[in-house]
């Protein structure tokens, strides 16, 4: 996901994710609920939908969290 939406950025979310056990920790879940997410909406697992709305807000807001954090470190660098 986050190579869909910054690409630019993901040198830069690696090397905070190295750094930062909590980002590294939300990286992580991300990606967990990405496939999770894809995998309900393909058919391939089966959830109600107010879990699924909950489980994509949960995304939402750990994108939003590991974006703000990747902007700060960008700044904090001078880049």
């Amino acid at each position: 996901m986050f190579k869909e939406c910054c690409p630019e950025l993901i040198p830069l979310m690696e090397e905070l994710a190295a750094k930062n056990p909590h980002i590294d920790k939300l990286i992580q879940r991300h990606a967990e609920l990405n496939k999770l997410i894809d995998d309900v909406e393909a058919g391939r697992e089966h959830m109600d939908e107010l879990e699924l709305e909950k489980l994509k807000k949960e995304k939402l807001h750990i994108k939003d969290e590991v974006y703000q954090a990747v902007l700060e470190y960008k700044k904090e660098k001078g880049l």
